[in-house]
């Protein structure tokens, strides 16, 4: 059994598509083919039913897998930590977050002082992210609401007030705070209902009482400073991002119910973090404990 059978193995697995599994490894799709089969020699049984063209995992590729997941993670885990023993780890650290723009200044400064760190930051839903953790694909990740699973560890490091914001001559404009169910009957701008920012105030309406009467969908919270300007309606902003408007707006404290969010930075428990993602992940603790104290 070879460390290529097994990587070929997790990604046909995993795609249950011959022709894109080889495209993706790279190499030519009768090769993959020889390659599987040779491992079902090897194993004994056969890992996928075949049925012309489809190929799908059986119960004893699930079972195999679930094996081949652990070693090829025991090998990449050892892998790091024998590179950090020997200096030779150069800093190369895979982050998801959901949204880039929070953390922007906070991952420049920490690039600026490790100039050697190889950070690669992408976007991710909160489902996405769990899967990539325990694949393997990302060393850490940042998120909101805090990660409850019994496999993953995190460390809340941010938490933030979500402001209500109403366009310059609005009612509400000349207060500086409200009662969330006293905004009932106004018109929102929201963001789309797959972004968990929008499912948290939602749920804020709810405790209140409603369901918003949502005039307006965007997809990230810059488009919401254009829709306040032009007086569509009143919207959920979460404070931390108040510096990067340019927008002539309003805001007002959510005295009830509490409207707070909070970010946690995790890791897969009982897998090896290297040097370079602890030290991002206690810089990032560190630097947003200072902000707040």
């Amino acid at each position: 059994m070879e460390f290529l059978q097994l990587q070929y193995f997790r990604k046909l697995a995993e795609l249950e598509h011959m022709t894109k599994a080889a495209e993706e490894l790279h190499i030519a799709q009768p090769a993959l083919s020889k390659t599987i089969s040779r491992l079902e020699e090897d194993v004994g049984v056969p890992l996928f039913d075949r049925k012309g063209r489809q190929i799908r995992l059986n119960a004893y590729g699930k079972a195999f897998l679930r094996k081949v997941d652990t070693a090829l993670q025991a090998l990449e885990d050892g892998r790091k930590e024998v590179q950090d023993m020997a200096g030779l780890e150069r800093g190369r650290i895979f982050v998801a977050t959901t949204t880039h723009k929070c953390f922007s200044d906070a991952i420049g400064d920490f690039i600026a002082r490790h100039p050697g760190a190889r950070l690669h930051i992408s976007q991710a839903s909160e489902t996405e992210k769990i899967g990539k953790l325990r694949k393997g694909e990302l060393d850490l990740c940042i998120t909101f609401p805090p990660i409850r699973q019994p496999d993953i560890e995190g460390i809340p490091f941010l938490t933030e007030r979500i402001l209500l914001a109403v366009p310059h001559g609005h009612p509400f404009a000349g207060r500086s705070s409200i009662r969330l169910a006293e905004a009932a009957a106004e018109p929102f701008i929201c963001l789309k209902s797959e972004n968990p920012f929008r499912t948290m105030t939602d749920d804020f309406c709810r405790q209140a009482g409603f369901a918003p009467n949502i005039v307006c969908e965007v997809d990230e919270h810059s488009a919401v400073g254009h829709f306040l300007r032009a007086g569509i309606g009143i919207a959920f902003l979460p404070e931390t991002l108040l510096e990067k408007f340019d927008a002539p707006f309003h805001v007002l404290e959510i005295v009830e119910p509490e409207c707070i969010r909070t970010y946690q930075i995790a890791w897969m428990r009982n897998r090896y973090l290297s040097a370079a993602a602890c030290e991002f992940r206690d810089f990032i603790v560190r630097r947003f404990a200072s902000i707040s104290m």
